[in-house]
């Protein structure tokens, strides 16, 4: 079922590796700047509050 690389196959293996890697670096780092964004945003939102008065 799986195909014979040849000469071919550190370069084909090598190139899913590097993609993979890249992908899960792209997600990693989506997460991160997620969390960091939530983060800013309820402090500011927690600023806001502080800063409102009834009436």
């Amino acid at each position: 079922m799986v195909p014979d690389l040849g000469k071919y196959a550190f370069a084909v293996l090598g190139s899913y590796g590097v993609t993979l890697v890249v992908l899960a670096g792209l997600v990693a780092l989506s997460l991160w700047q997620s969390a960091r964004v939530r983060s800013a945003l309820a402090e500011v939102e927690a600023r806001q509050g502080q800063g409102m008065t009834d009436g």
